[in-house]
C-alpha cells in the first residue's frame, strides 16, 4: 500500500470506531470517479434503510450539484422513515467537495447530524 491508500484507511478505522458505537442509524458514503452513493444502515440489524445515488439520475450539472442532489433525495426517503438523527459515515474520504455537497443536501431536509 502506498502512502495515500494509509492515510485513507487509518481515516475509515478512526471515522467507524466512533460511529459503530452510536445507536443511531449510519449513512454511508461511497464515492467513485463517476457516481457518488448513500446508504442509510442500521447499526443493530446490519439492513439498508434507504439509498440513493446519481447513476440514473441526470448527468446535468457538475459532480457536486449531483451530490447535492443525492444528499437531497436520500434526506426525503430518510424523514418519510420517521428518522430525524443519524451518524454520518464518510469512509475515510476527507469531508471536502462531493460528501460535503452531500451533507449540505442531507442537512437541508432536516436532518441531524
Amino acid at each position: 500500500m502506498n502512502k495515500k491508500q494509509l492515510l485513507h484507511s487509518a481515516r475509515r478505522a478512526r471515522v467507524k470506531a466512533k460511529i459503530v458505537r452510536s445507536n443511531k442509524p449510519r449513512l454511508v458514503v461511497f464515492r467513485s470517479l463517476k457516481y457518488i452513493y448513500g446508504q442509510l444502515i442500521d447499526n443493530n440489524s446490519h439492513k439498508i434503510l434507504a439509498s440513493a445515488n446519481d447513476m440514473k439520475g441526470p448527468a446535468k450539472g457538475t459532480k457536486s450539484d449531483r451530490a447535492k442532489e443525492v444528499g437531497r433525495l436520500l434526506g426525503e426517503k430518510i424523514i418519510a422513515q420517521n428518522i430525524k438523527v443519524i451518524a454520518f459515515d464518510r469512509n475515510g474520504y476527507r469531508y471536502h467537495g462531493r460528501v460535503k455537497a452531500l451533507a449540505t443536501g442531507l442537512r437541508d431536509t432536516g436532518l441531524q447530524f
